[in-house]
Parts: C-alpha cells; structure tokens; sequence
C-alpha cells in the first residue's frame, strides 16, 4: 500500500455485546465496513501477526493504548488493532489486555489483509497466513501516512519491530501538525 490509496472495502464479522441477548455470553455477531470503521475519521490502523503473540501484548498494542490522549492531541480519532484472528480471539485479547481506548478489529479470513497486499505465511511459527506488522495513518479511508517493517516476506526468521510502533507514529504526527502551523 502508499499513501494517498483508499483502503478495500470489506465487511468484517464482529462480535459485540448486548445485555439484551442475556445469558453468560451476551454477545451478538455484527458485521461492521471499512466505512463504518475508517468514513469521516482520521484514525491510526495498526495490523500485526496475532493476538497474544510477545510483541503485540508486551509493546505494541499497550503502547497505542497509553498514548491515546496524546494521539487524540494531535488529531486522531481513533485507533484501531487488526489481526488475522476472528472476533473471539481478538475480544479476549483486549479484555485481557484491559484495553479500553483501542478498538480491535478481527480480519479472521484475511481479506482485507489480502486486499492490502500484507498477507504472508508464518507456517514456520504454526500460524497460517497472518498480516506483516504495518501502521498507517488513515483520514476518511485514504492512507496519509504508511510505516511497514522491512523485509516482508513469507516465513521469515524474525518479527521486526520499529517502524509501526506507537513512538514512530507520533513523531510522524508532532512533525506533521508542526509542518501545518508553519
């Protein structure tokens, strides 16, 4: 993907609670768009290889959730987590994460993934297809702003981390509202 690209339309199968539903798992399927998620909103959208995998838990995903106000600060709305992993998965993930802020979106076939051309094999780690870690900053669905981790490639040795953290994409924003005030 580049910057200045709408994002692929997809419909996502998400799970969301509902007290209405009642029971021990009051929880409904509800599919959600690429419009319904990304339509008249600048949001950071963030995509790494799983749920529960070291990186994810320990850096990425809790560093966007701390840093929510001040990304807020510098014009975001929202902040999105997508994975190839379905809804179950990805909502735990977040409960047990204690996620508040950050909104995890399930890509449980890979579609959009796919449709991103971030799809790669991790069979080497027992995982399937899975999405090569990417951040992007999206305004009303158009990509502004694109940081990928380099090497891209099925099955690769390791999990570089650096250019989609949360501290890489805040020095993009602090740098782009400078730029606009000058």
């Amino acid at each position: 993907m580049k910057t200045g690209l709408k994002l692929p339309n997809i419909t996502f199968r998400t799970r969301v609670r509902d007290e209405s539903v009642g029971g021990p798992n009051p929880f409904r399927w509800q599919d959600m768009t690429t419009d319904d998620y990304f339509a008249g909103k600048r949001v950071i959208l963030f995509s790494l290889p799983g749920a529960f995998t070291p990186t994810c838990s320990t850096y990425q995903l809790p560093g966007f959730e701390n840093g929510f106000e001040d990304f807020k600060a510098q014009g975001i709305d929202e902040i999105y987590c997508m994975s190839v992993n379905d809804s179950f998965v990805m909502n735990k993930w977040a409960e047990m994460q204690g996620i508040k802020n950050v909104k995890v979106i399930p890509d449980g076939s890979g579609e959009f993934t796919r449709r991103m051309g971030m799809l790669v094999q991790k069979d080497n780690l027992g995982f399937g297809l899975r999405s090569w870690r990417y951040a992007a900053v999206v305004n009303d669905g158009v990509i502004e702003a694109w940081f990928e981790e380099p090497g891209m490639c099925d099955n690769h040795g390791e999990d570089p981390y650096g250019e989609s953290a949360p501290e890489t994409l805040m020095a993009y924003l602090t740098e782009a509202k400078a730029d606009a005030a000058a």
